[in-house]
């Protein structure tokens, strides 16, 4: 059986609790990927490419590691919403989203160079906002700056009192959908076993 050492290619807390739950050894290294929201993809392509691109990046200077990426994005009437810039785009992002139903998507990335290794999917999971009062947004924004989080919001965290749906995978709007993720992984290890 093949032995192969992981790192995740990314800075988020959320992901690396994700992996950890299910029992992965891996270790975490950021990718130094800038996304470029300018590029005209549409938003399934968008995730997948800048999932891959930070596992690229990362798999340079680790051509014998398994390497895994992910990228998060929210989309509201077919426009991606990013991580926000600061406090006002915060504020802009989640009142956009009060009172309704965006789509969370998260691509994700195995890449490993030596042996060619390169899968790419995404996952889709739509989530429904209650109709956020100002003193709601600038409360939640106080306490918990949400600037790291695509959409400006963690279904995990304070924010979850204004979630009153999700359809589809909850760990994807956290940032890796954990299911779909292990399906593919597990047929990843039995094809590198063969």
């Amino acid at each position: 059986m093949v032995k192969f050492d992981i790192i995740l290619a990314s800075a988020s807390p959320r992901r690396k609790t994700i992996l950890s739950q299910i029992g992965l050894e891996f270790i975490t290294l950021p990718s130094n990927t800038l996304e470029d929201f300018s590029i005209n993809l549409p938003p399934e392509a968008f995730c997948e490419h800048w999932a891959r691109e930070k596992t690229k990046d990362v798999a340079k200077n680790h051509p014998n590691t398994f390497i895994i990426g992910a990228d998060t994005i929210v989309v509201l009437d077919g426009k991606i919403l990013g991580k926000p810039k600061d406090r006002d785009h915060s504020v802009f992002m989640l009142k956009s989203l009060s009172g309704k139903t965006h789509e969370v998507l998260t691509g994700v990335s195995f890449f490993h160079l030596e042996s060619g290794t390169d899968i790419t999917f995404n996952e889709s999971t739509l989530v429904s906002f209650d109709t956020l009062k100002d003193k709601d947004i600038d409360s939640y924004i106080d306490t918990y700056k949400p600037f790291d989080k695509a959409g400006s919001y963690g279904i995990q965290d304070g924010f979850s009192i204004h979630i009153n749906k999700i359809t589809g995978c909850f760990y994807n709007v956290m940032g890796l959908p954990i299911s779909k993720f292990h399906k593919n992984f597990q047929l990843l290890k039995k094809e590198i076993n063969n």
